[in-house]
């Protein structure tokens, strides 16, 4: 297992499983080397969070070894008026992270996100909130935002850096071989500004490009989380499935897997390969590596529901040297690259 530093912090992680419904799923996670768990105040209602605040209890997990995240910002599962159970304000801030770490039945986690910005709530306020439940209650060591904007996390760290505040370091945001504009344009001069380091979701863009849509464009196929899921998510992509952002996504998908380009030196000729199949590799293998070859990324989070999709996510790890310069260029060729301002670089 290789671990990496988390930004410019002292901290390393890998890995991560996410709503997790078994404790053998994180056992699994945790035997192959995995130390990161992340969940939000949000995820079934807190239920996560019990959950893997149980998980840690039964496996007799030392907390010392372990890097535990979780987001405010949507809400928990704790009183019976809305107005001010969610959102980035002082008292949410709080009060959220208190009633997250009972669910949890912890005395701190090691990373607690901004779940979302809060465009109602001013942003000084909310650096001095997330200081004080570092700084003052000892119930967080560091702190993050998730979907935050390049501008906003900037405002965030240049407000806590003026009034000698804990500055965020870290962003958790989408990731993946069809969404990367974000991570790779908008945040460049912030890796090296602000030493920013990234824990991205979605590798797989929602199980997309795991190969399992590849025939199913118009209906998901059955067993796969879009036929059979009932969560909030997979309720509001639902209506999204077969139109025509959705079929081109499935189909740039597909030519990861059915076409790729090989030259042939004297010639120039070109004729189709999969680049998978060609590396030996799963498509999932693949676009989890992708992710990895990315220098700025800390940790890339995956989500599983059973254990034997813990042991694969973990076997991207072994490809990454697969993924030759000349794959990279393969592969944007067919989802495209992002080309970068020039004045978003230092």
């Amino acid at each position: 297992m290789v671990y990496r530093r988390l930004g410019n912090a002292g901290l390393h992680v890998w890995g991560h499983v996410d709503n997790e419904r078994t404790f053998e799923i994180m056992k699994t996670a945790y035997d192959n080397g995995i130390n990161f768990f992340d969940t939000a105040e949000s995820y079934a209602g807190g239920e996560s969070e019990i959950i893997m605040g149980q998980a840690i209890k039964k496996h007799l997990w030392k907390r010392s070894d372990l890097v535990i995240s979780t987001k405010l910002n949507w809400g928990g599962a704790d009183g019976d008026v809305l107005v001010n159970r969610h959102g980035l304000s002082r008292k949410h801030i709080i009060e959220g992270l208190r009633m997250s770490l009972q669910r949890l039945d912890l005395e701190y986690v090691d990373i607690v996100y901004a779940h979302r910005p809060d465009r109602l709530t001013p942003m000084e306020e909310t650096v001095r909130a997330f200081n004080h439940v570092i700084e003052q209650k000892g119930w967080a060591l560091y702190w993050g935002t998730s979907e935050w904007s390049a501008d906003e996390f900037a405002e965030a760290y240049g407000i806590a850096k003026q009034l000698g505040l804990i500055a965020p370091i870290v962003e958790q945001p989408q990731y993946n071989l069809l969404e990367r504009k974000k991570v790779e344009g908008e945040f460049q001069r912030l890796y090296s500004r602000f030493g920013l380091g990234l824990t991205t979701f979605s590798p797989l863009k929602f199980g997309l490009l795991s190969g399992k849509y590849n025939d199913s464009p118009d209906a998901p196929p059955p067993g796969s989380r879009f036929a059979e899921g009932n969560d909030n998510f997979v309720n509001s992509m639902r209506n999204l499935y077969g139109n025509e952002d959705w079929q081109g996504m499935v189909g740039k998908a597909r030519k990861l897997k059915v076409r790729s380009l090989i030259r042939d030196v004297e010639h120039m000729l070109t004729r189709p390969q999969p680049i998978a199949d060609k590396l030996g590799i799963s498509q999932s293998q693949m676009s989890l590596a992708w992710c990895l070859k990315n220098p700025h990324v800390s940790s890339v989070i995956t989500g599983a529901s059973r254990p034997e999709q813990v042991v694969d996510n973990c076997s991207a790890l072994k490809v990454l040297d697969k993924l030759t310069p000349d794959v990279m260029s393969e592969i944007d060729e067919i989802v495209g690259s992002i080309q970068v301002d020039p004045a978003r670089q230092d």
